[in-house]
């Protein structure tokens, strides 16, 4: 019910519209002062509902929010910034993705699809794995490569922290299609 309400706001007052509907009609029918009531509040839910998802950011919007503040960082060329989805004490995966970005120019990065968003249950600290493609145009900084399009799929795990912050602990990437490349790691 809570990713209903906070992040599928269109389909909540849907839902809530056609019980109201309902209940009126009912009271149309009938004349019942009660299903009249039940009708007036349901309508009275909608804004409500749709105010709600507003204010209510859920884990999988704080991560698609946080991999898309990546994105443009990328896409900036600022991997200082890019780097800070990557969870504080993981210096080396830090490094390595530093090593992978600088050696290309972004003018484009950004994110196509995300195919899943999948809550490790049962996990503490909280932990998802978030499967998305993504599309950047490059250009190599020796000059060989000049605005190349490439499409990703990219495979981040992440972990929520103590204050509230979801961190990416590990990565990879591969082909749209296929098996892992000589750009994924072993």
């Amino acid at each position: 019910m809570k990713t209903l309400i906070a992040e599928q706001p269109l389909l909540m007052a849907i839902l809530l519209g056609a019980m109201a509907t309902a209940a009126l009609l009912g009271w149309v029918q009938t004349g019942k002062k009660q299903t009249l009531w039940i009708g007036l509040v349901l309508v009275a839910l909608i804004p409500i509902s749709w105010y709600i998802s507003v204010l209510w950011v859920t884990d999988r919007e704080q991560i698609r929010e946080a991999i898309h503040r990546t994105a443009q960082a990328v896409k900036d060329n600022d991997f200082d910034r890019a780097v800070q989805i990557i969870e504080p004490g993981r210096h080396a995966l830090i490094t390595t993705a530093k090593a992978d970005l600088s050696r290309f120019r972004f003018t484009e990065a950004r994110v196509n699809q995300f195919r899943s968003i999948e809550m490790v249950q049962g996990s503490h600290p909280p932990e998802a794995q978030v499967d998305l493609s993504a599309k950047a145009v490059v250009s190599d900084t020796g000059g060989r490569i000049k605005d190349y399009p490439v499409l990703r799929r990219v495979v981040l795990r992440f972990r929520k922290s103590a204050d509230g912050n979801w961190y990416v602990y590990d990565y990879n990437q591969f082909p749209i299609l296929g098996p892992a490349d000589g750009f994924s790691r072993p």
